[in-house]
């Protein structure tokens, strides 16, 4: 049975000479940033496409440099502006897989998919029959093998130009636990009530936050499943704290599951990256309930609570200077909450919205929606 996986994702570089390299000096701050605080939290890490600007080999070699820092498994997808030579030859100077492809980590099977290369350049994302055969073989010997999937691809699947609603309605009839995106450039997370999707702020080409300041990365980690996504930025406090279940009410995705809507008694837990000698669990206003360390799973520390009322609760975990918090909907007595039919599978219009705790403020400012003309 799968339990933690966790992985880092660094957005969209965009590593260009026109800005001066500013995208892959940004990047190298991160990667040095990682390596002091994860070492051994994280199973891997992702670029999810748009690394080099235009696909150039000078690019690339500025990236495949400044990934030494990381002392992890990396996978890069392609996105449009990799895809702008017309192949991704240069590509390889960063990666020795190409997508599609597929790997099982730490019990989960992760797919790998290449949704530019089908197409004709720029934003022209198509997934080609052959690999659409490939992903439904993959998705059935998952559930086969009682393998929670993980997605990894460089825009939503709202995004495609063929068959966007099969692609997504896949992923939600085989109750894809995660799939993680770029593309955006601002952070954002999407749950269509079957599938949570989210997207990490681009590095290189930044309209989010303080000039400075803004750039960061994504920490997503599924616990049994269960998805917990956030963003921390270059100057954010350490320890990072993440409550990874229960779910956040938002990302609720099967009602039925006492990790999505608990009862009256259940165990928290919360992944902490960075030093911690203790973590502590407060609900609501009541005294915080000391945290203990989970064997085996780096970082991972548990309370148990009993006699939770029915009704949403709020959680939060404290370590050092690091905080996280959720809101938890428990039912015991009560009715289970109801499944409505799903709405718009994979497309931004499910957005949760603004949630400042995770590094989003919901204004959608990026070049494919209300930013600037990159």
């Amino acid at each position: 049975m799968a339990g933690c996986l966790t992985w880092i994702h660094f957005g969209d570089l965009h590593v260009d000479d026109a800005d001066g390299y500013e995208g892959l000096t940004r990047f190298r701050a991160l990667v040095a940033l990682a390596r002091a605080q994860l070492g051994g939290m994280v199973d891997f890490a992702v670029l999810p496409g748009d690394n080099a600007n235009h696909g150039t080999g000078e690019q690339y070699a500025g990236i495949a440099d400044a990934m030494t820092g990381l002392e992890l498994p990396w996978h890069v997808l392609a996105g449009d502006h990799d895809f702008e030579p017309g192949d991704l030859t240069a590509m390889r100077a960063i990666t020795t897989r190409m997508a599609p492809y597929a790997e099982t980590i730490a019990g989960y099977r992760c797919l790998f998919l290449d949704i530019v290369s089908a197409g004709k350049g720029g934003p022209d994302f198509r997934i080609a029959p052959d690999q659409r055969t490939w992903i439904e073989r993959e998705l059935s010997t998952a559930a086969v093998a009682g393998e929670p999937v993980a997605v990894f691809m460089h825009a939503y699947p709202g995004d495609l130009r063929d068959d966007p609603d099969g692609i997504a309605g896949l992923f939600a009839a085989h109750r894809v636990a995660f799939v993680d995106t770029g593309h955006t450039h601002y952070n954002e997370l999407l749950n269509d009530g079957r599938v949570v999707y989210g997207a990490t702020r681009s590095i290189g080409q930044i309209e989010e936050g303080t000039a400075g300041t803004a750039h960061g990365f994504s920490i997503v980690t599924l616990d049994h499943g269960v998805p917990s996504w956030r963003f921390q930025a270059i100057d954010d406090p350490w320890p990072l704290v993440q409550i990874t279940s229960p779910v956040d009410r938002r990302l609720i995705t099967d009602p039925v599951r006492p990790d999505n809507v608990p009862g009256a008694a259940f165990d928290v837990r919360a992944k902490i990256f960075g030093t911690a000698p203790c973590a502590r669990l407060q609900i609501d206003d009541f005294a915080d309930i000391a945290m203990t360390r989970v064997a085996g799973v780096p970082g991972m520390w548990t309370a148990t609570v009993h006699g939770i009322a029915d009704g949403l609760h709020r959680l939060t975990v404290r370590s050092g200077a690091g905080e996280d918090g959720i809101d938890v909907l428990v039912r015991d007595a009560g009715p289970r909450p109801k499944r409505n039919p799903p709405v718009a599978l994979g497309r931004d219009v499910n957005a949760v919205g603004a949630w400042s705790e995770r590094g989003i403020d919901g204004a959608q400012r990026g070049p494919n929606k209300n930013g600037l003309d990159w």
